[in-house]
């Protein structure tokens, strides 16, 4: 399955949404994939400033702008379906999955910063066994494994179950160093986890990357689509144009083709050799890389930062007892402090705080307890 990743290059616009659904079809994706972003269940409001063309704005204000209202959702969801296509979206928060539960997706993508969201996969586990229950297939759920440990993968997968989810091996960096792609980890991922894998790809060539993980097993494959890259969605200068789509597409029902007449091994043979004398034996090697699942260099200095953590919402003075309220399970992104991970959550509700703390700043262990109560 190919997923054309639409994300927020829409804009807030139904007509460009539309429009970019038109491009993903005519591209031959298989289904398109949505953001639904409500900034508040991502980012608190002192996480920093972002840089953009028209100058330096709070990166909090950003995301603001690229909130939707359901029914724009549902809209581009019916008219996905209208042309035959599956519809894909992705949560950030509990609000926001409910808001998507509620309208029966195709399938349900959990971000990268997200693999350690779990009241989100705790929520999701819980409507997916809902469903069971009720003698319905539970929603397709796709996890995405970029800025992540073998560590983080399995606690999501702990929570959330094997059954109906793909894990696509990912490096969260906009673009990705096609030579830290490391490709053979889609393999790695599949025979550690036993669940189907594929690729969450940002590197910036729209056949190479994709098509070693075709040949590394992957059977779903999501990429950013956008109508131009010099307009200004947050992916779009890392997207595809429906061109180059399009050329991913046809690439891969190659690629399909050779694994079907060939076999998964002489098949994963013929593609890795098409490649090498396309691109350059050095240069697949490269990609292919080492399959040991590690942060890639590029995404080193992002891991516990855009993955969530626990994050006070208020100013709070010593003993004040902390409830669910006082705390965002949010990225950290750009000038906070990380917090304890959100595994973390249920443990520390209830308890007193031992001195002062600041609206944003990350929950730490001294904020409970005392220089005697850690000894």
């Amino acid at each position: 399955m190919v997923i054309a990743e639409i994300g927020t290059s829409h804009q807030g616009s139904i007509k460009k949404a539309k429009e970019l659904i038109d491009a993903a079809k005519e591209a031959e994706a298989d289904a398109v994939k949505f953001q639904w972003v409500i900034a508040e269940e991502i980012l608190h409001p002192k996480t920093g400033f972002v840089e953009l063309p028209t100058g330096s704005i709070p990166l909090y204000q950003r995301f603001k702008q690229l909130e939707c209202p359901p029914d724009f959702y549902a809209e581009t969801m019916d008219y996905a379906r209208s042309k035959k296509l599956k519809w894909v979206c992705s949560p950030f928060g509990l609000k926001s999955l409910a808001y998507l539960l509620e309208l029966k997706p195709d399938g349900v993508k959990v971000a990268s910063p997200e693999l350690n969201h779990f009241p989100m996969l705790k929520a999701l586990k819980k409507a997916r066994d809902a469903q069971k229950e009720k003698g319905q297939a539970p929603v397709s759920a796709i996890l995405s494994s970029g800025v992540s440990k073998l560590k983080d993968i399995e606690a999501a997968l702990e929570i959330l179950g094997r059954e109906g989810v793909t894990l696509l091996h990912c490096v969260t960096s906009y673009p990705a160093p096609e030579e830290e792609c490391n490709a053979r980890l889609v393999s790695s991922l599949k025979k550690i986890f036993g669940v189907e894998t594929g690729l969450s790809d940002h590197s910036l060539d729209p056949v190479l990357v994709p098509c070693l993980a075709a040949a590394m097993g992957a059977t779903v494959f999501e990429k950013h689509i956008t109508l131009s890259k010099k307009t200004s969605g947050l992916d779009d200068p890392v997207a595809l144009e429906p061109e180059e789509f399009l050329q991913m597409t046809k690439a891969l029902k190659q690629c399909r083709a050779a694994l079907d007449r060939y076999g998964r091994e002489r098949g994963r043979q013929e593609i890795v050799s098409q490649m090498e004398s396309q691109f350059g034996k050095e240069r697949v090697q490269k990609v292919l890389g080492s399959g040991v699942k590690a942060l890639a260099p590029a995404e080193e200095k992002n891991y516990g930062r855009t993955n969530r953590s626990l994050h006070y919402m208020a100013d709070f003075e010593a003993g004040h007892i902390l409830r669910e309220e006082d705390i965002g399970v949010l990225r950290t992104e750009k000038i906070l402090s990380p917090g304890l991970p959100p595994d973390f959550l249920p443990q520390i509700l209830g308890k007193s705080l031992v001195r002062g703390v600041k609206d944003g700043a990350g929950l730490c262990l001294e904020d409970l307890l005392t220089a005697a109560t850690a000894e």
